[in-house]
């Protein structure tokens, strides 16, 4: 694994190209471009803030800041584990002519998309100063709760690269998956309007992190470090597994492409 770790970071110049050809290829066709960074979380907060809101007659004083923060963090991991499935095999070219280590296009991918999530602070920020919140000390800890959410990215789209190669259906069962996580996660609604199924946000990692955002954010207290230093070592340790893994088998994609 040391040697495969070795042949990673000799290819810096490569991934610094992968990553700036994802950002330009996202929306390479669209009239827009990159203000669709913005323009797609903002548009999601408009339509569930107005079913929410308007037609459900639900959400407590704050919830468009608690919407915002929400639909930003996830569209991050949405983004981030479609473009991943792909992210293997769509360099099918590259792959079966070159030696390469296949981790490089999912971390890649990963990177780009964290990218992306910068952009999207700037619809917080804009929110922030709209709503005149001004938030805490606990701002500092923004850059550690992103990096827990980027570890288990990461470690997701090792996992979804490397099975799509082998599975092809895998890239069209996560639209459903994310989905089903999507309206299990606290997004949308609020933690306290699910009774009886608090052990399912017991479960699931993004809810200490959705937290955590909106904590720093709307200076409502401090992040649940708990629970985030959890998720980030387990997350590293399946990172580690993982590339330990592909050092051993990722020989067999070769064949597969």
């Amino acid at each position: 694994m040391r040697q495969y770790l070795h042949e990673i970071l000799k290819r810096k110049d490569l991934m610094g190209y992968l990553v700036v050809s994802g950002l330009k290829a996202q929306h390479r066709n669209s009239y827009l471009g990159y203000f669709w960074w913005l323009l797609d979380p903002l548009l999601g907060v408009g339509i569930y803030y107005f079913l929410v809101v308007e037609v459900l007659k639900r959400g407590s004083e704050g919830y468009g800041g608690y919407l915002v923060v929400g639909m930003v963090a996830w569209r991050w991991l949405s983004s981030t584990v479609s473009a991943a499935a792909r992210s293997i095999s769509s360099q099918a070219g590259i792959v079966s002519k070159v030696y390469l280590p296949k981790a490089i296009f999912p971390f890649c991918t990963a990177v780009s998309q964290l990218i992306n999530f910068l952009f999207g602070l700037l619809l917080i920020a804009a929110y922030l100063l709209y709503a005149c919140i001004m938030p805490g000390a606990s701002i500092f800890w923004l850059p550690f709760i992103m990096l827990v959410q980027f570890l288990l990215l990461l470690a997701i789209s090792l996992i979804v690269a490397y099975a799509s190669v082998f599975v092809k259906d895998i890239d069209n069962a996560l639209r459903h998956v994310l989905r089903l996580w999507f309206y299990g996660s606290p997004v949308i609604w609020e933690p306290g309007r699910l009774k009886g199924y608090e052990w399912l946000l017991n479960a699931n990692p993004m809810s200490a992190v959705l937290a955590s955002y909106r904590s720093v954010f709307l200076n409502t207290g401090s992040p649940l470090f708990r629970q985030l230093a959890v998720t980030g070592a387990v997350s590293l340790l399946l990172i580690v597994f993982l590339l330990n893994y592909y050092s051993r088998n990722e020989h067999k994609i070769i064949k597969v492409l």
